[in-house]
């Protein structure tokens, strides 16, 4: 029981890792403002490049991606200490090589929902791209890269950070079984994917309107060149 009780413990420090809002953080820190009442209203890198500039952004970036690596290094670490203490030893029949990697899906779970649903901001916030980049590097490094690279190669092609992200979650889903990955890795790169397009929906909208802004480009900005 004990090792139950401690195991939701790890999840929901994953949770917190993902639940640190970097960039709202960065905006009252920076701007003394609530980033999530400028640009498109996300605290997300691309909004903070918007209405703070490049460094903020980039600061922002590698942060949300570090909250990823940071769940999923953590669940590696923690579950197998736990199997160490004599206090909390599980049932014997819990095999400890199987078991770690369902507690990596979990993890990177609870890391997306934290950073899209923070405890912090009244359990709103990003798109967990990001984060969800930092937990695919972690996880399986060679999927996290290769979706990285989609990202880059759809983002220099349309400009469009949405599209960009949306096609790379589905390349990662792909790459993840091409590259045959444990079942566990597998069932978080496709819910976690699926999630990822999920908190797009509005700019899924955009995007069929012709509305969506191109990196460096405003909302007011896409409207006008679309009314053109």
């Amino acid at each position: 029981m004990i090792f139950w009780i401690a195991s939701v413990v790890g999840l929901a420090i994953a949770y917190l890792f993902g639940s640190t809002p970097t960039g709202y953080l960065a905006g009252r820190l920076l701007k003394g403002i609530d980033i999530r009442e400028h640009g498109s209203k996300s605290i997300g890198a691309t909004n903070v490049l918007r209405t703070l500039g490049k460094s903020p952004a980039l600061a922002v970036l590698l942060v949300d991606v570090l909250k990823g690596v940071g769940a999923v290094l953590f669940a590696r670490w923690f579950y197998p200490w736990l199997h160490t203490l004599p206090s909390v030893t599980p049932s014997a029949a819990l095999d400890l090589q199987a078991w770690v990697p369902w507690t990596v899906c979990l993890a990177g779970l609870a890391a997306l929902l934290g950073h899209s649903r923070s405890i912090w901001l009244n359990f709103a916030g990003g798109k967990s791209v990001a984060t969800g980049l930092g937990v695919l590097l972690a996880m399986s490094w060679p999927v996290g890269l290769g979706a990285l690279t989609v990202f880059g190669i759809v983002l220099a092609i349309s400009r469009i950070v949405s599209l960009s992200s949306m096609v790379a979650a589905l390349a990662a889903i792909a790459l993840v079984f091409g590259l045959e990955q444990p079942l566990p890795y597998r069932l978080l790169v496709i819910a976690g994917g699926v999630y990822v397009i999920v908190r797009h929906r509005a700019n899924i909208q955009r995007l069929l309107a012709g509305t969506e802004p191109r990196l460096g480009q405003s909302s007011l900005e896409s409207k006008a060149e679309s009314q053109i």
